[in-house]
């Protein structure tokens, strides 16, 4: 129809109706959504310079395809958003600049660039708030929430998941202009941060954001088993359990049919990290193939760069385990020293140091020990937002370990049962059986 009415010579009709399409396809396919933005850009781009329109039009695709651009892995050095500011800056449009902003914290982080995303999220929720409009904060929260958690400002991360929760008032669709469920991933991102907290209840909202994502579009599923599971496994807070193999499963397979290739590559990652964590060596070898398949595909592509130490770290792991210490050795350190030097210390850098000390310690070379100790004292040093609990249970896993290497048997049985009391205490489901196995 919109084709039909350029024609014709209608552009005013023609662009409504391509926004019309583009607002119908996000939630069901991003590609041809950003497709129609384009189109009305074109068309707006072409009204006269004294239609009194033409502000307003040129401003509304470019807001969303800033918005979305992370979800095709669109280039964050673009010329288009430096276009929409200048517009946005001559109209006072706060909310379409907000917008924008905040589909490039995802671009940053997915560079890596995670200080330039932590201010630019700051950035964008502030304005948001600013505008004091409630669809906005709960539409553009879900990039800006994300890049607080790959920057590990889990205060930040809590505060602004429970204002989306108390802004949706329980409407799952509520803000879906850029993802189908906002409240999804808010429920998702608020357990994330309760758990690393050391705050009750974050069981229940990983549960509920996940039976609320289910029912969304393919980016709110996956992007809710992400953060269940991504992180939840690895940091020993849910089990590898069928169940959860199962779920990610699931939202692979509905990512694949959609053509959202970042969210693929999101729940992959996932599932190859999941898949390492299991029992059985096929298992495990067919998480470690997918790791590097995965890996591969980030690096080519250069986007979740941000995920990819994590990816590797784990690969190393495996690489380890069938016997060859020294190059997994090597590569795991690489990926911790990287964390700790950008200032990734306190999300993926402890899994890393996790990751790094068992290893060492399983090798048992003349100066691994030493090295582990100085990888745990180098994490307990790090700076960090009080209450860390993540942190801690990590540092008394390692601790226990380190002691049982060194022979010191009393230490051991110290830090074994204070971690063993602090697993069950915060109901952490790896950590418990962890625990439990350290006893001999």
């Amino acid at each position: 129809i919109a084709e039909h009415l350029e024609a014709a010579g209608d552009l005013h009709a023609a662009y409504g109706w391509q926004m019309r399409a583009a607002k119908w396809a996000t939630n069901r396919d991003i590609a041809a959504a950003r497709l129609n933005w384009e189109r009305a850009r074109t068309i707006a781009d072409a009204l006269p310079c004294d239609d009194p329109g033409r502000a307003a039009m040129r401003t509304a695709p470019r807001t969303m395809l800033c918005g979305t651009g992370w979800r095709v892995n669109a280039s964050i050095a673009d010329d288009r958003f430096d276009e929409l500011r200048e517009l946005c800056s001559a109209a006072g449009d706060k909310a379409s600049l907000g917008i924008a902003m905040a589909g490039l914290v995802v671009g940053h982080a997915h560079q890596d660039r995670l200080r330039e995303a932590s201010q630019l999220a700051s950035d964008a929720w502030a304005l948001a708030e600013s505008v004091g409009d409630a669809n906005l904060t709960v539409g553009l929260s879900f990039p800006v929430i994300y890049g607080k958690i790959e920057s590990a400002e889990w205060c930040d991360v809590l505060r602004w998941s429970q204002a989306v929760v108390d802004l949706s008032d329980g409407d799952p669709s509520k803000g879906n202009f850029l993802v189908g469920s906002p409240l999804a991933l808010a429920f998702a991102s608020r357990g994330m941060a309760s758990y690393f907290l050391g705050r009750p209840g974050w069981l229940e909202d990983l549960r509920h954001g996940l039976a609320i994502g289910r029912n969304a579009d393919p980016a709110s599923y996956a992007g809710v088993v992400g953060y269940m599971y991504l992180l939840g496994i690895p940091f020993g807070v849910l089990r590898p359990d069928d169940a959860a193999l199962q779920e990610i499963e699931d939202a692979l397979r509905i990512a694949e049919r959609s053509s959202d290739d970042v969210v693929v590559g999101f729940t992959q990652a996932t599932h190859a990290l999941a898949l390492m964590h299991r029992q059985t060596d096929a298992e495990r070898g067919r998480g470690r193939t997918l790791g590097a398949e995965v890996g591969e595909v980030f690096v080519n592509q250069q986007r979740n760069l941000c995920d990819l130490p994590i990816v590797e770290v784990y690969s190393a792991r495996e690489a380890a385990r069938l016997g060859d210490d020294d190059a997994a050795v090597s590569s795991i350190r690489v990926a911790a020293d990287h964390l700790f030097r950008e200032g990734r210390v306190l999300l993926w850098g402890i899994a890393a140091t996790g990751v790094l000390v068992e290893t060492l310690l399983d090798r048992g070379a003349d100066d691994d020990l030493a090295e582990a100790e100085a990888a745990i004292a180098r994490l307990a040093a790090a700076p960090a937002d009080e209450g860390l609990v993540m942190r801690d249970i990590w540092l008394l896993r390692l601790r226990a370990l380190l002691a049982g290497a060194l022979r010191d048997a009393a230490g051991h049985a110290r830090l074994r049962d204070e971690y063993r009391d602090m697993a069950k205490s915060l109901g952490f489901q790896s950590h418990i059986a962890w625990a439990k196995a350290m006893v001999k």
